[in-house]
């Protein structure tokens, strides 16, 4: 059970949690979560789901960057149905690797494209931003850092590893 003010994930957002209280309607304990980022909003959920996470730490963090440049993106030459099947099924794993995955994947597919004098593709867009958002967003909280400095912070360290 998590305690009153830990900061965890939930649905892959940051929440703290705020309080643990008694349903009078069931009788069971539920959190009582509010998003770092937005605190207006308030979720309140069973003490018993399995979906609330620890949030990786500061030396999770720089572990997790140190192995980016190790992470092999999928197979790039998929066609679009077949790699948004990869990408949603990656993306239920909440494996902070598998996200690594989708936008290494992703980036290259779109760069392999502008390369070809194509358009980027509406669905590898669609899943870089939204596992860049996953991904910087807890690493900007794990290393106390401002979100948009998360991926130069990352670029930089793989760059200095070249």
């Amino acid at each position: 059970m998590f305690k009153i003010g830990k900061v965890v994930l939930y649905n892959n957002s940051i929440c703290t949690i705020k309080d643990i209280k008694k349903s009078s309607i069931n009788h069971k304990d539920y959190y009582v979560l509010v998003p770092v980022t937005d605190e207006s909003l308030i979720i309140n959920i069973p003490v018993e789901n399995n979906s609330i996470k620890n949030i990786m730490t500061k030396e999770e963090a720089k572990e997790l960057i140190k192995k980016i440049p190790l992470i092999k993106p999928l197979e790039t030459d998929i066609n679009d149905r077949n790699i948004e099947f990869q990408y949603r099924n990656l993306l239920l794993t909440h494996d902070k690797e598998n996200l690594i995955k989708i936008i290494k994947t992703s980036y290259l597919r779109n760069e392999k494209r502008i390369n070809n004098n194509k358009k980027i593709s509406t669905k590898d867009d669609t899943y870089l931003k939204k596992t860049e958002e996953l991904l910087y967003r807890e690493l900007s909280y794990s290393l106390n850092m401002p979100f948009d400095d998360v991926f130069e912070y990352i670029k930089n360290y793989c760059l200095s590893m070249q």
